[in-house]
């Protein structure tokens, strides 16, 4: 079977072999460029020794003459003088340095003298109109093989140290770039198991790529379990509640067959069946509605909305006398809020229908609205629904909030699903807005809800 190599083995060998080759290349450069350099130098120091000796050599009647300063051998430049027929007057020429070599003005030369090598420059000083003598001078030429040799034992010593760090520095540098994606794979792996759906991948904040991508897994994660835990609270809640409808219906249809002698008695049987099943269908809505809220797949459709004028509206549709219980209406003109119409008038809907069912027979319910500030001294808009009915006990205020919870005392038929409340929540939490109780057991309860507020 052919092995793969592994992406963070990959990135380090091609850093590695990078690395190398741009190493060799610099070496190749260095040599290449410190040979020219070396010319060049001694091609300065030629001509600048050579040149600054000119005015110091003369013919005086036809006799050589020097100045005090003239010296035959400065700056590793040897100097030597021959007269106008090119014999040697003065100067002595290194060793292994062919002396014949033939004199050119102004022109540099190399000059091989065995196993020495020259750099000659000359420069013909005229003394008269017919008279003169050359100026030539010459310089070892630099021991390049001993250079380049130094050079390339400089780099065989550092060579090895560049590479094994730039491996060493290629592989940490891919670890800790693949070593988050080495997380989220593992993060990933466990949660398509269902081993852990509360685990996260926890990188610390960044702005660089990977965090970016680690964060925006770990909302994933965050996501998904959210999805499964709705999926399971769903089931939960279903199976739960759907339990005892589906009872009493098959409970009906068994004794229709076995009872039903009349028509009054199937009658009466369907009749049970079909409160059973509006009331499955209505449960299933209400869950399916919380659900869709808690997976943020229904979105909340705002919009610059007259509060005002729909609690007005609502209650005249709400306030139909029914067990005698009547409504009054305190309501502030011109309070906007920025909001869902249709789940913001869910919210009112919910608590007056809940202030009704466990309202006193022939009381009264008080529904407010006006504005306040809140902690902070921002705008608020604050509804009120406050009731007469049977109250709670202290301990029950932070229970009546949860699914399918119902005061003790009231659970009875008709008296809902237990999830208005919850609903009602849900849907002021998604607005920005609070919602809390306050309850008098026997003297009734309140309701406030606390929205944001815009001019």
């Amino acid at each position: 079977m052919k092995r793969v190599l592994s992406i963070k083995l990959k990135l380090t060998l091609w850093f590695t072999g990078f690395m190398t080759v741009t190493a060799a290349v610099c070496l190749g450069l260095i040599l290449m460029i410190s040979g020219k350099v070396e010319r060049d130098e001694a091609f300065q120091i030629l001509s600048f020794t050579v040149r600054g000796n000119i005015p110091q050599v003369s013919l005086v009647e036809g006799r050589l003459h020097l100045s005090s300063e003239f010296q035959f051998y400065t700056n590793d430049v040897y100097l030597l003088i021959y007269n106008k027929k090119k014999a040697l007057l003065s100067g002595q020429a290194p060793p292994s340095f062919p002396v014949e070599t033939e004199l050119e003005n102004g022109v540099t030369k190399f000059v091989s003298g065995g196993k020495d090598e020259f750099y000659i420059l000359d420069f013909w000083i005229p003394c008269g109109w017919e008279d003169g003598v050359w100026l030539r001078g010459v310089l070892h030429s630099p021991d390049s093989q001993r250079t380049l040799g130094n050079i390339f034992t400089m780099f065989t010593i550092i060579l090895p140290f560049i590479i094994l760090s730039a491996g060493a520095g290629g592989y940490l540098i891919a670890k800790r770039a693949l070593d988050p994606i080495s997380r989220i794979t593992d993060a990933a792996g466990s949660i398509s198991e269902g081993k852990d759906l509360t685990r996260r991948i926890g990188l610390p904040p960044g702005r660089d790529e990977v965090s970016r991508l680690a964060n925006a897994f770990d909302h994933m994660f965050e996501r998904l379990e959210q999805s499964f835990e709705a999926e399971k609270q769903f089931t939960s809640d279903a199976s739960h509640e759907l339990r005892t409808p589906t009872t009493v219906i098959l409970a009906q249809c068994s004794y229709a067959k076995k009872h039903g002698n009349s028509l009054e008695e199937y009658q009466e049987a369907i009749d049970v069946i079909d409160r059973q099943a509006r009331r499955m269908s209505q449960l299933i809505e209400r869950l399916l509605d919380m659900t869709r809220l808690d997976l943020g797949t229904r979105k909340l459709h705002l919009e610059r909305l007259d509060l005002s004028e729909m609690v007005r509206i609502l209650w005249e549709e709400q306030n139909t006398g029914a067990r005698g219980i009547s409504i009054s209406l305190e309501v502030e003109d011109g309070i906007w809020v920025q909001g869902d119409p249709f789940l913001i008038s869910r919210v009112i809907w919910n608590l007056l229908d809940n202030a009704r069912k466990y309202g006193k027979e022939g009381g009264h319910i008080v529904l407010r609205l006006f504005s306040g500030s809140n902690e902070n001294g921002s705008k608020i808009a604050i509804l009120q629904v406050e009731d007469d009915g049977i109250g709670m006990e202290t301990e029950e205020l932070d229970k009546i909030w949860q699914r399918f919870y119902q005061v003790g005392a009231s659970r009875q038929s008709g008296s809902g699903l237990g999830l208005g409340l919850s609903m009602v929540k849900q849907i002021v939490h998604l607005h920005g807005g609070e919602v809390t109780v306050t309850s008098i057991l026997g003297q009734g309860s309140c309701f406030t809800v606390m929205l944001p507020k815009i001019p």
